[in-house]
């Protein structure tokens, strides 16, 4: 089958749309290695296109353009060659998330064009992409906006992350509505996924966003979506120690090289819902890694202060931000194999990130890690962190801190995303992990920056101290959309659980939505390679059963399997490291009975080591049962779940 066909018989197209006589059009179709999903170009006046699968359009006459100093690139094309390539090979992520292996297949159609510049689109099995590239004379040239428009031949539902402004941290919930009732001033965040009937979706998204601002979407009042761009900042002012607002903005988006990529546009293109939780297009779409020796990335789970506003308890200090009381931590880490802890907000004094607090002997502290055998990771704030960027780190590094938890960026314009990649390559240098909250895009580029091991933009758990919006119905929305893009430090584990009749926000003690055993399938459900312990050691040291699992389930995987699953309704997926499996399930407030089958073991008999819903677990919420059993390939079991519940199991060989 031809992957590619070219027509260069001319199209009738009408008078209205024509600049001038009528001329031939060219057109290409291209599919992807499957041929499944079929991506057809067409050129006249400028350049549009279609995106199927298996026949059927997910979008349609969708268009693009490139402004570039005043000149846009995708009017009036004029194609000089057409060349046609494909790639089909498995690659190993230097850190694990979903898989041990990827398969990157896809077939690719690149578009040069009189003009210096080139498109470049891709299909692959896992969806579409596209990208403009120029090889332009000049040195630096500006661009002063980027046409992406998503064309749907239906109102569809559409999971729409809707923000208030483009200064934001990015922690939405994913609200379905048509797409028709998306206004133009109706901001949103990625990934939007839209439900393309038949059991499709579409997940639009970017990836390899470099010198460049990150993309935004808006509503077009009708069935369609289209990209917006944060502008150049010309001029800060710092609100307070960490909100660093552009109060003075140029009429450009980015300032860059003639000769460059641009970030890919994209769309994942699903049959299943649960296809959305194992669909890399994000990072098969990333640069790859930017330096060689990975050896010393090491995932893992932390013990973290914040969450739980360092309330330990049964000691004979005071705790707080203090040496003994993260001495404590490092302890509480050590006896349950935990690699890190973190030291929260509170660790320096507000502005300086090298002038650490009274309480705490950082030089104490660390050596008493490193005899532990625990790293230590450090918050700091974004702004004042690149004030002191080079010195900061160098000092970390005599400390032996192992990495930096960066925070309230609330921004991606062309700076702050030129940020995250200057701080990954300067940590990289020290070998140092790098956990990015008060931002998104970053985790799109964690194939590019293997030790940007996790990152935030997601309306977490933390939101619990103050909200009843971290709640069972969003955590079973977020593996199919927020997850989409990448790693995601949600910071699960509250041993306070609670139903919506005795949930209450209190920040210095805080309890979450939802039943214990929801909580601990958090860790099989979402991915995050640095993945928090949020309570208080002294609650975990008190739950000897949970910590069993939790002490055991890995933060990478080697497989993943989703077994069953409905968008913002329920998820039950299998994952396996090394030999062991580990299973998770969760509901939204709809109780509900799954059933595992369990064909995805290989032959012999197993234990299972399972966590579930107690029979009062709808009104107290930390009710659960461990239950164990041995089961094969040819098991069936029927698991119940509670309203807000969750199933959580580990599989071993006998």
């Amino acid at each position: 089958m031809n992957r590619l066909r070219k027509n260069t018989l001319p199209w009738i197209v009408p008078a209205f749309l024509l600049a001038g006589p009528a001329a031939a059009q060219s057109s290409y179709d291209l599919k992807s290695p499957d041929g499944r999903i079929e991506v057809r170009i067409r050129t006249a006046s400028r350049i549009r296109y279609d995106v199927l699968l298996k026949g059927g359009a997910l979008v349609e006459d969708s268009t693009l353009s490139l402004d570039v100093d005043h000149k846009k690139l995708g009017l009036e094309p004029k194609v000089r060659a057409a060349k046609e390539s494909s790639t089909n090979r498995v690659i190993e992520p230097q850190v694990r998330q979903k898989f041990e292996k990827i398969r990157e297949s896809y077939n690719e159609l690149r578009l040069e064009m009189d003009g210096d510049y080139a498109l470049v689109f891709r299909a692959y099995n896992e969806g579409a992409a596209y990208r403009f590239e120029t090889s332009l004379p000049e040195p630096q040239v500006k661009i002063y906006g980027e046409e992406v428009k998503f064309n749907f031949p239906r109102d569809s539902i559409a999971f729409y992350p809707q923000e208030d402004s483009m200064f934001s941290h990015n922690e939405r919930k994913y609200v379905p509505q048509h797409l028709s009732e998306i206004a133009p001033a109706f901001l949103g965040t990625m990934p939007v996924v839209v439900d393309a009937g038949g059991g499709a979706k579409v997940a639009i998204a970017e990836s390899d966003v470099e010198d460049y601002p990150g993309m935004w979407l808006r509503g077009t009042g009708g069935p369609a979506l289209s990209g917006s761009f944060p502008p150049y900042p010309l001029k800060e002012k710092l609100e307070g120690d960490r909100d660093f607002r552009v109060v003075e903005a140029a009429d450009y988006i980015a300032a860059t090289s003639g000769k460059r990529t641009f970030p890919w546009r994209l769309l994942g293109i699903v049959e299943r819902d649960g296809d959305l939780l194992t669909n890399q297009l994000v990072w098969l779409l990333a640069k790859p890694a930017q330096f060689e020796d990975t050896s010393w990335i090491k995932p893992g789970k932390v013990a973290w202060d914040w969450w739980n506003d360092t309330n330990i308890y049964g000691v004979d200090f005071k705790s707080g931000v203090n040496t003994e009381t993260y001495k404590y931590y490092i302890d509480f880490a050590a006896k349950f194999g935990l690699p890190y802890i973190i030291l929260d907000e509170g660790w320096y004094q507000l502005g300086n990130v090298l002038e650490i607090v009274p309480g705490i002997n950082m030089e104490e502290l660390t050596a008493y890690a490193k005899e532990k055998n625990v790293g230590i990771i450090l918050w700091v704030v974004w702004k004042s962190l690149d004030d002191q960027l080079i010195p900061a780190l160098d000092q970390y590094a005599k400390w032996g801190i192992k990495g930096i938890k960066v925070d309230f960026m609330q921004r991606d314009d062309q700076r702050l995303i030129n940020f995250y990649h200057q701080v990954s390559r300067e940590t990289a240098k020290r070998k140092m992990l790098v956990d990015f909250h008060g931002g998104q895009k970053q985790v799109t580029m964690t194939r590019t920056w293997p030790n940007m091991i996790s990152g935030e933009g997601v309306r977490g758990m933390e939101w619990s101290k103050w909200s009843a919006d971290s709640e069972p119905k969003h955590n079973v929305t977020l593996p199919f959309t927020r997850m989409f893009l990448g790693p995601m430090d949600y910071t699960p584990g509250a041993m306070r659980n609670a139903t919506k009749a005795t949930f209450a926000p209190i920040f210095h003690q805080p309890m979450a939505l939802g039943t214990r055993c929801q909580q601990l399938a958090m860790y099989v459900v979402f991915e995050s390679p640095l993945q928090m312990l949020s309570d208080s050691p002294s609650n975990y040291l008190r739950e000897p059963e949970a910590m069993e699992f939790l002490a055991a389930v890995p933060t990478t995987w080697d497989e993943t399997r989703v077994l069953d699953a409905r968008i913002a309704e329920y998820v039950l997926l299998a994952r396996r490291n090394a030999k062991d499996w580990y299973l998770g399930a969760m509901t939204d407030w709809t109780g509900r009975e799954l059933e595992v089958d369990f064909s995805f073991l290989p032959e012999g008999n197993f234990w299972l080591d399972a966590y579930e819903d107690g029979v009062n677990a709808d009104r107290y919420a930390s009710d659960y049962k461990r239950v164990k059993r041995q089961v094969n390939k040819t098991t069936k079991l029927r698991i119940k779940l509670a309203p807000g519940g969750g199933w959580a199991a580990r599989i071993r060989p006998l």
